[in-house]
């Protein structure tokens, strides 16, 4: 089987995914969340499966998807409040150049989020060029 015919995970490879908390797809029944075996954490998504999106997207000839599974997959590793604090920052009028430089570094160093800091590093190159740093209102 390809990597293209994996898709959709859920029923060509549920084996494949596993939760959080290291239970197989095929455990999350709704028997197992009434009998009160399904947690919170166990339907969280692993950066794993998101990377095994990535790869899925990518044999289908979706690039872009692909990458933004892939930075997806950094997400997970980063606190709440820390990506809020990102989105806001991206907001126009909100940060500068040299703000955005320094949540990359941020994402970078702390979260080894590498993707994710290329990414806001070319938001911040965008924005300038565009002019997206000055208050709107």
């Amino acid at each position: 089987m390809s990597v293209k015919d994996l898709y959709p995970l859920a029923e060509n490879a549920p084996d494949r995914v596993k939760t959080p908390t290291g239970k197989l797809l095929s455990d999350i029944t709704l028997d197992a969340v009434l009998a009160g075996e399904v947690t919170a954490a166990d339907l969280a998504i692993t950066p794993e499966a998101l990377h095994l999106q990535a790869e899925i997207a990518l044999a289908g000839g979706r690039r872009t998807l692909a990458e933004n599974f892939h930075r997806a997959a950094e997400l997970v590793a980063i606190p709440q409040d820390v990506i809020m604090e990102t989105y806001e920052m991206l907001r126009p009028g909100r940060a500068d150049l040299e703000m955005l430089h320094a949540q990359a570094d941020v994402l970078r160093s702390i979260y080894k989020a590498e993707l994710l800091a290329k990414f806001i590093e070319e938001a911040a190159t965008v924005y300038e060029r565009r002019g997206i740093f000055e208050k709107r209102y």
